[in-house]
C-alpha cells in the first residue's frame, strides 16, 4: 500500500499500486471535474503530480509542457509509489439558474378538477375510540370508517405505515387525516393504499412534487394537488456532470467498479437539494409531499433507479425499462413522505425518453392539427414529428459542443461565459456579451452559435469552415492547433489568456449542427414530407431559451421557415411532468404518446449519412434550402451564393 497526500486539501489515504489517482480522490473526499465520464478524453481532470512515482496510461490534452511541469490526468494515470498530489481549483458549476424563481403555470387543456382527476385525497374522520363493546382492532377500525363515510373499500398500506398507526390515533384522539392513494398508473383498478394518517383535520392542503432529470440540470416544482398551482420551484446542476457532461461518458462510468452506485446517489442528492429547496421557498415539510412524478431521458432514468444502462449504447440499443412501475420513494433514497409513490413517466426508445413524451403532452402537440416538428436540442438532439393522430420520433448525438465541452476555450454557460458574439463586416472586430458583466473565461453554446454565424456571414469563414487567412485583421492566425479566431485578447480575459475558436472547434459544430439537422431531415423524409410544411417549430429544453433563431438558422441548426413558426417553450419536460402528476387523464395521454409513438434509429437509416454529409457546410450544401441565408449573403456580397 501506498500513501497518496493530496494537497492543498492536506489529506492522506492509502491506496495499492495501480489504483487510478481519481480513485484515491474520491477515496479522500476530493471531487474531480471528469465531463468524459472518465475515458481520458476531456482533460478536465488533471492534476499535478509534485513527488512520487505514477504511471501515465494517456497524455492526451496534455502538451509535453505540461507533463514536464507534472501534470497528470486523474483518470489515466496509476499510483506506483507514495505520491503528493496538487489538485486544481475544478471549475465551479455557477449557471445562470434565475428561472428557477420565476413563477410558474402550467395551462391545462381543460379545468382542473382535482376530485375525479387526482389520486391522492385526504378523508377525514372521527372514530369511535375502541372499549371493551367494540373491540376492534385499530386497523380494522380506521378501514370500517373509511368504508363507511367514504365507500373506500380494500384499503391497503405498508408495514411503516401499520407501525405508525395505533400511536399516531391515540395520539389525535381519534380525529386524523388520512391520506390516501386510490389508483396508480400501473394499478388503474387500485386498491387504494394509505400512505399516511395526519392528526386532526388536514384536508384544506395536499402536497405534490414534478420532477425533470435533466443530463445537465435537475428541476423541481412543487406543486398543490387541491389548486394545481405550482407553488415554488427548483434547479440545480446535476451533480452527474462531474462523472460525464454527456449520457454515454455516464453509460460508460456506469459501468465501471461502483460507478452505476455512485451515479444514482448523485441524481439522487440532486433531486433532494431541489425538493428541499422548492419545499423551503413554499414553506412545507418535504414529508407532507406524498407523490412525485419524474420525467428524464432514457439513461437519467435507469441511473436513478440503479438500473445498469450498459444496454442502451450497445447494438441494437435496447433498454431495460421504457415503462416503469410505480415505486415507493423510501427506495429510492428521496427526501419526501417515505411511503410517497414515485412515478417515472414512460419513454418510447434508448434515445427517446419521458422528457420527449412528457413535452409532447405539454406542449399542445396533441391538442392541435397542426403539423409541429418538435425539437429538444442539448447533447442528444431528440425530435418527434406529427400531429398527434400520428407522430415519428429519432434522436441523434450532437454531442456536447453546443454545451460549451470538447471546444477549446468552451464552457457552459457559467458567470463569465461569452454568450453573444457580433462581428463587424468591414473591420472583422467582434463585440461580446458575456453572462454576469464580468471579464470573458470562455464561450458557452448559445455564444458558439452566435460567432460561428457571425463569422460566416462576414467572411471569417467559408462555406466548409475554412478560416480566411486574406483578411486585413491579426485575430485571424495559425496557433497550436491550426487556424483561429481571437474572440478577445488576453487583455480583456480574467485569466490573462487568448479566448479564440480553432479550425478543429468549428469543425466539431459542423459536425454538431449536421447532425440535428439530418436527424430532422431525415424524420420529414420518412413521412414523405419536407420541412418547410411544418405548421410550427416547437423548441423545449433550457438550450432553446438561449438560442438566437437567427443565428441557428444561418449556421444550418434550424429550418429555414419564418420565424413566426418557432416557439421556445423552455422545460417543456418538467411541466409535462407536472401535468401527469396533477390529472389520471394527462397521465394515460403520456402512456398513449409513447406507445404511439413511431422510433427511427438512425445508425440504421442509410439516408442519415448523406443527409449528415450534405448538411456539413455552413449552412448547408444546397443553398436553396436556406433561401433568407442567401439573400443576407447576397446583400453583404452584391452576389448570388452557389448551390451546391
Amino acid at each position: 500500500m501506498y500513501v497518496v497526500h493530496f494537497e492543498p486539501a492536506g489529506v492522506d489515504v492509502q491506496a495499492p499500486a495501480g489504483t487510478l489517482i481519481e480513485e484515491a480522490a474520491r477515496q479522500a473526499g476530493i471531487e474531480l471535474n471528469m465531463p468524459c465520464g472518465g475515458q481520458g478524453r476531456c482533460g478536465r481532470c488533471a492534476v499535478i503530480v509534485d513527488e512520487g512515482k505514477v504511471r501515465r496510461r494517456s497524455t492526451l490534452r496534455l502538451s509535453p509542457e505540461d507533463v514536464a511541469a507534472g501534470f497528470a490526468l486523474a483518470c489515466q494515470t496509476v499510483i506506483e509509489g507514495d505520491v503528493m498530489i496538487t489538485v486544481p481549483p475544478q471549475e465551479r458549476i455557477e449557471r445562470r439558474l434565475t428561472t428557477e424563481k420565476q413563477a410558474v403555470r402550467v395551462v391545462f387543456p381543460y379545468p382542473y378538477d382535482p376530485q375525479t382527476q387526482q389520486p391522492i385525497q385526504r378523508f377525514f374522520v372521527s372514530l369511535e375510540p375502541p372499549s371493551l363493546d367494540d373491540q376492534v382492532d385499530d386497523w380494522g377500525r380506521l378501514q370500517r370508517e373509511l368504508r363507511r363515510r367514504y365507500g373506500l373499500s380494500a384499503l391497503t398500506a405498508h408495514l411503516p405505515v401499520l407501525q405508525e398507526l395505533g400511536r399516531t390515533l391515540r395520539q389525535a384522539e381519534w380525529q386524523v387525516t388520512a391520506v390516501v392513494e386510490l389508483d396508480t398508473w400501473d394499478r388503474p383498478q387500485g386498491p387504494p393504499r394509505l400512505i399516511d394518517l395526519l392528526p386532526g383535520d388536514q384536508t384544506a392542503v395536499s402536497w405534490g412534487a414534478a420532477v425533470d432529470i435533466g443530463t445537465t440540470t435537475v428541476t423541481a416544482y412543487l406543486v398543490n394537488l387541491l389548486t394545481g398551482e405550482v407553488v415554488a420551484r427548483g434547479a440545480d446542476y446535476n451533480a452527474q456532470i462531474g462523472r460525464g457532461e454527456d449520457i454515454i461518458s455516464r453509460i460508460v462510468y456506469a459501468s465501471k467498479g461502483q460507478g452505476l452506485v455512485e451515479l444514482q446517489r448523485l441524481v439522487r442528492e440532486t433531486i433532494n437539494t431541489v425538493l428541499a429547496r422548492a419545499c423551503r421557498r413554499g414553506k412545507v415539510d418535504p414529508r407532507q409531499v406524498h407523490k412525485v412524478t419524474v420525467a428524464g431521458n432514457t439513461t437519467m432514468l435507469h441511473l436513478l433507479q440503479a438500473v445498469p444502462p450498459e444496454p442502451i449504447r450497445l447494438t441494437p440499443y435496447i433498454p431495460t425499462v421504457n415503462h416503469w412501475p410505480s415505486v415507493r420513494a423510501e427506495e429510492l433514497g428521496l427526501a419526501v413522505h417515505p411511503q410517497a409513490t414515485v412515478d417515472c413517466l414512460p419513454g418510447v426508445a434508448s434515445y427517446v425518453g419521458a422528457d420527449i413524451t412528457a413535452g409532447v403532452i405539454s406542449t399542445g402537440v396533441c391538442d392541435t392539427r397542426a403539423l409541429t416538428l418538435f425539437l429538444d436540442i442539448g447533447t442528444n438532439g431528440e425530435m418527434v414529428l406529427g400531429d398527434c393522430d400520428w407522430l415519428v420520433s429519432c434522436a441523434c448525438s450532437a454531442g456536447p459542443a453546443f454545451e460549451g465541452a470538447g471546444v477549446d476555450c468552451g464552457m457552459r454557460a457559467t458567470e463569465g461565459a461569452i454568450e453573444e458574439v457580433w462581428i463587424s463586416g468591414q473591420t472583422y472586430e467582434p463585440t461580446y456579451r458575456v453572462i454576469g458583466n464580468e471579464r470573458p473565461r470562455g464561450i458557452c453554446g448559445s455564444g458558439l452559435i452566435s460567432l460561428l454565424a457571425e463569422m460566416f456571414i462576414t467572411g471569417v469563414v467559408d462555406k466548409g469552415g475554412n478560416l480566411n487567412f486574406h483578411l486585413p485583421t491579426p485575430r485571424v492566425r495559425e496557433g497550436r492547433h491550426g487556424g483561429e479566431y481571437v474572440v478577445a485578447w488576453g487583455s480583456e480575459t480574467e485569466h490573462g489568456r487568448d479566448i479564440v475558436i480553432t479550425k478543429v472547434d468549428i469543425d466539431n459544430l459542423l459536425r454538431a449542427k449536421a447532425a440535428v439537422y439530418a436527424g430532422f431531415s431525415v424524420l420529414a423524409r420518412s413521412v414523405g414530407l419536407e420541412l418547410s410544411d411544418a405548421e410550427q417549430v416547437l423548441i423545449g429544453g433550457a438550450f432553446g431559451q438561449y438560442i438566437n433563431v437567427e443565428k441557428a438558422i444561418q449556421i444550418g441548426l434550424l429550418p429555414d421557415v419564418p420565424w413566426e413558426k418557432f416557439q421556445f417553450l423552455g422545460n417543456t419536460s418538467v411541466r409535462g411532468a407536472t401535468m401527469a402528476l396533477l390529472s389520471r387523464d394527462m397521465r394515460r395521454r403520456v402512456a398513449e404518446v409513447a406507445e404511439r409513438m413511431t422510433y427511427l434509429e438512425l445508425s440504421a437509416d442509410n439516408t442519415f449519412y448523406e443527409e449528415f454529409t450534405s448538411a456539413l457546410f455552413l449552412p448547408h450544401t444546397d443553398m436553396d434550402k436556406f433561401p433568407s441565408v442567401a439573400a443576407v449573403l447576397r446583400r453583404g456580397n452584391g452576389a448570388e451564393p452557389a448551390s451546391g
